[in-house]
């Protein structure tokens, strides 16, 4: 567990490599962040995007949330956390690649899984609704496996359904017309290590090597 003298001891490390011994990476950045690459992914502590593609500082723009999920773009209501960030990324920093990254043994999923109506959180229930196509699916194709699968291929169909999503986005969409950005889907199995990347083509997520 990280103490908080753990976490100040760590900064102090981060301030000696990038502002002590070798200033040039922050310097280049002093007026902006280069990043163009926006990955969506969990607020999960064991998948870190940046630890585990191993990423410099202004290598990723990160929107981090409870299940990785993006809202489809709508109006309504005063929040937009997750809108907010894709539209910056796009509109301002013209990241070039949007990645949806989720993961397994995902909480958030199992939340949206095991949710039989009489669940009474105040935000995390209406929250990874967002997937609730992604369980119907689910639930419907994969009637006859047993629950480690069920919730494994409900965490990779909602991955599908956050890319869907994406493109409701009306600069998304135009970028994508243009060929001046790709999407991806990823996702990072945490009991044994591998990350599988999502092939349309063959309409499954297939390990990296």
């Amino acid at each position: 567990m990280a103490s908080q003298q753990k976490l100040l001891s760590g900064f102090k490390r981060f301030q000696q490599q990038y502002f002590g011994d070798d200033r040039r990476l922050y310097e280049s950045m002093k007026d902006g962040q280069p990043a163009k690459t926006l990955m969506v992914a969990c607020c999960d502590s064991r998948v870190d995007p940046a630890i585990l593609t191993d990423c410099d500082p202004g290598d990723l723009f990160t929107v981090r949330n409870v299940a990785n999920l993006v809202p489809p773009c709508e109006t309504g209501g005063d929040y937009h956390g997750t809108s907010a960030a894709i539209e910056f990324a796009v509109n301002n920093l013209n990241v070039e690649n949007i990645i949806v990254m989720g993961h397994a043994n995902c909480g958030g999923i199992q939340a949206l899984w095991d949710d039989d109506g009489t669940v009474k959180s105040q935000f995390i229930q209406p929250w990874v609704f967002i997937a609730e196509k992604a369980r119907e699916k689910v639930k419907k194709e994969h009637a006859g496996k047993d629950r480690k699968q069920q919730l494994t291929a409900c965490e990779q169909e909602a991955i599908l359904v956050s890319l869907e999503n994406l493109l409701t986005f009306k600069c998304i969409k135009e970028r994508l017309k243009q060929g001046n950005i790709s999407l991806h889907g990823w996702y990072f199995d945490v009991r044994i290590g591998e990350l599988f990347s999502y092939q349309a083509q063959r309409n499954s997520f297939e390990i990296v090597r």
